[in-house]
């Protein structure tokens, strides 16, 4: 059985290294934020993995508002989208695992140098009125983006090797993070898309990743030592639990997919589509808020039984949205709900990403996170789809039932997997 107890992180590098590791040895008192941002170069790898991670939340809405506005077609820039979230979903585990066997800077370098070449190349293709499949080979391209908060984690895991408290901390702030990206992203484009100029969005994309990368990867002592591979090595997806952990990423992207497509489909059925974003900001807002309050806790017990406890919340909360859309039908009461509702994601991500680094073998932390990830987003992309049908073909209200299913779905596989 795999190690639960807080203490364990098999997926911690260990051995010597030739780098000098900062001390994680901070009084214990105070706020933690502040005792885990005085590591030696903790604020540095931050910033610039910070400012690499705010286009994951741009490059989708810039290319969708480019390519429709150029080329008349909503269902062509999906097609494209969607072609570029299936090749991440190929490509980005044999980054991480380069990641792990080379070293972060050594391959997040020219993996980012690639993908930004795809962005321009999408750039000229829209402008020049190249072929439609011109679109897909150069969206396709910028698969190559390495996981920038999969490398953050992978840092917090190396400085903080053996204070488990101190790490419960930095995994709630990269998950604040991340909600706060994909809450400040989709704005950030859509307002540099419809007030600059179309392509705008995709080019400060661009030049915020390659400039974040190039910030983080110059933070050569907080990086984790690279791990050659070992014939013995096992495979993150062959390590005990983690089929069933990728399995409960896979059912709660599905959550998020479906919450999307049907609040945009429930604000649009009332003529206040341009609202949706609002709604679903705020419940971001109450991921990252929680995220942060999260990070302030004593985690207590095994991770994977708060697995438990946080996704069961989420299958609660996850009902408030499909009653205020089924009794009251208001908007405005709907975000109220999905604001509440959005409070426990980050708790149940912060103890899914510690499982799974809990749960990864040695020298393969970079690849086991990703391979999250990677089923966060197949389970977005199916969630998406189901929420899609539901609206078709019964209601965007009835549609509210699919994420609460796709949470109670996760809840039963982290119960299966207890018993199992």
């Amino acid at each position: 059985m795999p190690p639960t107890n807080a203490e364990a992180t098999p997926g911690t590098p260990t051995g010597t290294t030739d780098r000098a590791v900062p001390t994680a040895t901070a009084p214990a008192t105070g706020n933690p934020y502040r005792r885990l941002f005085a590591l030696p170069g903790a604020r540095a790898f931050t910033a610039g993995n910070l400012i690499a991670r705010l286009p994951s939340g741009m490059f989708g809405v810039s290319a969708v508002v480019m390519i429709a506005g150029a080329r008349g077609s909503y269902a062509l820039a999906g097609a494209v989208t969607a072609t570029g979230l299936a090749a991440t979903a190929v490509t980005a585990p044999w980054i991480a695992r380069l990641v792990d066997r080379h070293g972060q800077a050594r391959i997040a370098v020219p993996a980012t140098v690639c993908a930004v070449l795809g962005s321009l190349a999408l750039v000229l293709c829209v402008h020049y009125d190249a072929p439609d499949w011109t679109l897909f080979a150069a969206y396709a391209a910028t698969a190559t983006t390495p996981n920038t908060g999969g490398m953050s984690r992978a840092r917090w895991a190396h400085l903080l090797k053996g204070d488990p408290e101190a790490l419960h901390t930095a995994n709630s702030f990269e998950q604040a993070a991340d909600e706060l990206c994909y809450m400040l992203g989709p704005v950030l484009a859509a307002f540099l898309c419809g007030t600059v100029f179309p392509e705008a969005g995709t080019l400060t994309g661009a030049a915020l990743l390659l400039t974040g990368i190039l910030l983080f990867a110059a933070q050569r002592s907080t990086e984790p030592p690279p791990r050659p591979l070992s014939s013995r090595a096992k495979a993150p997806l062959r390590a005990p639990g983690m089929p069933a952990q990728l399995a409960v990423c896979l059912a709660m992207g599905a959550v998020f997919g479906a919450m999307e497509v049907v609040t945009v489909a429930f604000a649009d059925a009332q003529g206040h589509r341009s609202v949706a974003g609002v709604a679903l900001g705020l419940q971001a807002a109450g991921s990252c808020v929680a995220g942060l309050v999260f990070g302030l806790l004593r985690p207590a017990g095994p991770a994977d039984r708060r697995l438990r406890w946080c996704v069961a919340a989420m299958t609660v909360l996850m009902t408030l949205p499909l009653l205020a859309a089924a009794l009251t039908g208001s908007l405005l009461l709907l975000s109220g709900a999905l604001l509440v509702a959005g409070t426990a994601t980050a708790p149940t991500m912060v103890t899914n990403m510690t499982l799974v680094q809990q749960r990864t073998p040695e020298g393969r932390l970079n690849e086991g996170m990703t391979l999250a990830v990677t089923g966060l987003l197949g389970g977005i992309g199916c969630g998406s789809a189901a929420g899609g049908w539901a609206v078709e073909h019964l209601s965007p209200t009835a549609a509210y039932g699919v994420p609460v299913t796709a949470a109670a779905v996760a809840l039963l596989i982290s119960l299966v997997r207890r018993t199992g």
